[in-house]
């Protein structure tokens, strides 16, 4: 059992001049081989990362070709990676995977959902109500599908025995460096296997995602692809003007991210060879972004005043029912103190020697 002393303060919730809330949590960041270049509380925490795996599912889709076979094109790959608002251009993405399998949404194993905004959900009522292409994960149940049917291995996707599952497996094995199918599994809130993981391990697993790092040609061709679709299509994995597109358009792509829920997020910087992950102890989300911002500012990968002032565009504001300010999040964590194995990690990657592995 875990308990506060494994966490650090990442951020403050103010209200008027008083701290209403703290957010505790774990950051990791690591390079490809695993080497910590830093850490803010215990890195080798166990979680789940949730959404936050859905590129490595994507990956699946491309590398067993069933992208190809049905003639996907980038924006079907960064909607598999997608936890998406169900915004209209993203149901229509769905809805027309959907039909290109000859299916409908009944195949998908997650339930039915509203869209996540006012708008959309207004005219989903409108039109009937919940239905699983709004699912905010459909978009990576399309992507199983797919697989499936490509392999010719049934439709029971949501199996963590089926070919479509133990591919994911296999190439999350090849990124972690470890068994992927020993790791503790739950059930995610769409229906499908949920992985437990360390943060650090996950950290390393993103650091080579950013590099299209593997021994298998076919793998490093598919981490290519998933990282190019998420780059061109960042409005696809959240929706537009959310706080993940945000980030990817002040980095100019140079950050690739996807959140999870409970408090995840996991971001890659493929120039540093860096892999981000990020946990909120007690699962809210308002504060992640924001410390993810930062902690791009600590490692230079923004300078301090970019830094800051991605900060304050992905912190919602904390206002009254009449929409006037009235407290605001500030995050808290300092720069980590360098040790021999971060100073070695920077210079390797800060020194230009970084392998071409795509």
């Amino acid at each position: 059992m875990r308990d506060g002393t494994d966490f650090v303060e990442l951020a403050r919730i103010w209200r008027g001049p008083v701290v209403e809330s703290v957010h505790r949590g774990t950051v990791v960041v690591a390079d490809f081989e695993g080497r910590l270049v830093g850490s803010w509380g215990d890195a080798g925490l166990m979680t789940f990362p949730r959404s936050s795996l859905k590129p490595f599912q994507a990956m699946a889709l491309v590398e067993s070709g069933a992208a190809e076979a049905y003639g996907l094109s980038d924006e079907y790959i960064a909607m598999a990676c997608a936890s998406h608002d169900a915004q209209p251009f993203q149901t229509a993405l769905v809805s027309d995977w959907l039909g290109r399998l000859g299916l409908d949404e009944t195949a998908l194993v997650c339930g039915p959902a509203l869209p996540r905004r006012e708008a959309d959900q207004a005219a989903a009522f409108a039109a009937g109500g919940a239905r699983r292409l709004f699912h905010n994960c459909s978009g990576k149940h399309c992507g199983f599908l797919t697989v499936a049917k490509h392999l010719g291995a049934g439709l029971d996707y949501g199996d963590a025995t089926h070919p479509a599952q133990r591919l994911y497996l296999d190439i999350l094995s090849d990124y972690l460096g470890r068994d992927a199918t020993r790791l503790p599994m739950g059930r995610d809130g769409c229906g499908l296997p949920a992985l437990a993981l360390p943060m650090r391990d996950l950290a390393k697993a993103a650091a080579r995602l950013s590099l299209g790092y593997s021994a298998n040609p076919a793998r490093r061709a598919a981490a290519k692809r998933v990282m190019g679709a998420m780059i061109a299509y960042p409005d696809h994995i959240s929706g537009m003007d959310s706080a993940t597109s945000r980030i990817f358009a002040a980095t100019q792509g140079r950050v690739v991210l996807k959140g999870g829920a409970e408090g995840f997020v996991m971001a890659m910087v493929p120039e540093r060879g860096l892999g981000i992950c990020i946990k909120i102890a007690d699962g809210a989300a308002r504060a992640k972004y924001g410390v993810l911002a930062r902690t791009l500012g600590h490692f230079g990968v923004l300078g301090t005043a970019e830094s800051e002032a991605l900060i304050a565009q992905v912190n919602e504001p904390i206002t009254d029912s009449t929409g006037a300010l009235v407290g605001g999040t500030e995050i808290v964590f300092e720069k980590p103190v360098p040790t021999s194995e971060t100073k070695a990690t920077l210079g390797f990657w800060l020194g230009g020697v970084k392998e071409a592995f795509f």
